[in-house]
């Protein structure tokens, strides 16, 4: 635990420190580099960029707008290395990430289902918005409109947390404390979701794995 408080502390002095030296530009920047499958917490970055609009330092929507920007800054790479190799890599390497076809067969289904509209739902959503640019460009998503949903979801997402920074102020930190009593609460949620997941995709991969089986064992018997 007390790694855990050190990390946390480690990464929020690097996110204070790049947005007081680069203001706007450091807030895009590092919400680029949340949305490009790297989890630096937007929980952390815009709260701050909040502060620092309490402070009289940075405009409110200005600050939004630029996390906005970042969003979409960091989530073009990561959409075009899903729609380029993305998919075969999962199909080829998938079982190594507990990534099973059935896996990429429901994200699929769910977006035929849902449309373009589920990406800009998935960016208001906390963890789910770091990982979600990569799934996107795999299941061939409109460009444009992934976009265009994901510089509003971010939009959205980044006026509420500049919101909390500016609504907390001063207290920020206390906030943040009160915050970090929920840690061993969150890590024991996060394990028995852990071992949930272990166990369903595991499930899968082995079903895969069998229906493999029987197909190339039916392909033997009709030869």
């Amino acid at each position: 635990m007390e790694f855990f408080h050190s990390l946390l502390q480690l990464v929020m002095s690097f996110i204070h420190q790049t947005i007081a030296s680069l203001q706007y530009l450091g807030v895009a920047l590092l919400m680029a580099v949340e949305s490009a499958n790297i989890p630096l917490p937007s929980e952390f970055i815009m709260p701050y960029a909040g502060f620092m609009v309490q402070q009289g330092k940075l405009n409110f929507h200005l600050a939004a707008f630029s996390g906005a920007a970042g969003c979409v800054l960091g989530s073009v790479p990561s959409y075009w290395l899903g729609k380029m190799g993305g998919r075969n890599f999962l199909l080829k390497y998938g079982k190594f990430l507990l990534l099973s076809e059935h896996d990429l067969i429901t994200a699929e289904r769910w977006t035929e289902k849902y449309g373009d509209l589920s990406f800009f739902l998935c960016r208001m959503l906390p963890v789910v918005r770091t990982f979600i640019s990569l799934p996107a460009g795999i299941l061939n998503a409109h460009f444009v409109p992934f976009v265009i949903y994901t510089f509003i979801g971010s939009l959205i997402w980044s006026y509420g947390l500049v919101w909390v920074g500016v609504y907390f102020g001063e207290n920020l930190e206390t906030f943040r404390t009160l915050w970090h009593k929920f840690d061993a609460v969150i890590i024991g949620l996060l394990v028995v979701l852990g071992v949930l997941y272990l166990w369903r995709h595991l499930k899968h991969i082995r079903h895969d794995q069998k229906t493999v089986a029987a197909a190339r064992e039916a392909g033997r018997d009709i030869q």
